[in-house]
């Protein structure tokens, strides 16, 4: 049994970047698909899909590299809110990530998004983690 699902999730990430891996595999829930579409529409990974053959399913995740340096999409990616500690993020008061460089991922009544999605609906929620 997992403690914290969304940091098992982040790190398979991290470590399949520095492996050099193209794919990754994870075990699937509901929150994990809208973090990997959100890392979809950003730009962060190449592409994904969604497995449902077990109980649980899996997200096979297309790592994205530069063609020229091999350097990852991802430099960075880190977990804010974890479950000793939840943070929490007000719509006046979204963070910014490297100074709008990168992206923070907040889940909000309205569903998983970035904050710069957050400040336009003018909603603000859990902040998940960082990626840059």
């Amino acid at each position: 049994m997992n403690t914290d699902p969304i940091a098992d999730y982040l790190t398979r990430v991290r470590n399949a970047i520095k492996a050099n891996h193209r794919i990754v595999e994870i075990p699937s829930s509901n929150i994990k698909k809208e973090i990997t579409k959100v890392l979809y529409d950003k730009g962060y990974i190449q592409s994904y899909k969604f497995e449902d053959s077990a109980v649980q399913g899996t997200i096979k995740i297309a790592l994205k590299y530069n063609p020229n340096t091999k350097q990852s999409a991802i430099v960075k990616i880190d977990r804010v809110s974890k479950p000793g500690l939840r943070k929490y993020a007000g719509s006046e008061n979204l963070p910014r990530v490297l100074n709008g460089l990168g992206i923070a991922i907040l889940s909000t009544s309205k569903g998983v998004m970035t904050e710069k999605e957050a400040s336009t609906l003018k909603i603000g929620g859990e902040v998940l983690c960082y990626v840059y």
